[in-house]
């Protein structure tokens, strides 16, 4: 469940896409995609985080401390359990810091390999997790497109990203 960033970089990089569930870059499909589509699940959380602020306004009108902790991890918990999430390679890149003179990405899956242009993989998500869940199938990573050119058929089973 491990994907490694190498070849023609200065610093080869190894991800576990399992721990980005708690990173704060981390963004729901249609905030990327921006389709204004939102699943089922989204839209479960989405009322949960607004049930939250309507009591956090409640408790301040009447002067009470509300436990404002409690309100965001709930809703952080929630949107976990429940999320399908892409995470931005850029800055995975950019820590590896790619050779000027790559002029490709191959991207190596289960089922062989897939080259892409530099440009396509500094403009991709990696979707790491649909329902709350890693991607035990064709995982740890799914990559799209920035420009959602493969929304619908996305790279599956990629284990490592090597530049050359």
């Amino acid at each position: 469940m491990i994907v490694r960033i190498i070849g023609k970089v200065t610093f080869p990089i190894t991800l576990d896409p399992t721990v980005w569930i708690f990173d704060d870059r981390k963004q729901t499909f249609s905030e990327v995609f921006g389709d204004g589509i939102s699943t089922e699940e989204e839209e479960e959380v989405d009322e949960l985080k607004e049930q939250a602020e309507r009591f956090n306004r409640a408790m301040y009108q009447q002067k009470i401390s509300p436990p404002i902790n409690k309100s965001v991890n709930r809703y952080e918990k929630e949107r976990a359990i429940k999320g399908t999430f892409l995470m931005p390679l850029l800055p995975f890149l950019h820590t590896s810091e790619i050779d000027k003179d790559a002029s490709k990405a191959v991207l190596e899956t289960d089922k062989g390999e897939v080259p892409v242009t530099t440009e396509q993989i500094r403009d991709a998500y990696a979707l790491f997790a649909e329902t709350g869940k890693p991607l035990k199938e064709d995982g740890p990573i799914h990559l799209y497109f920035g420009d959602g050119s493969n929304k619908d058929n996305p790279i599956k089973g990629i284990t490592k990203i090597r530049f050359e």
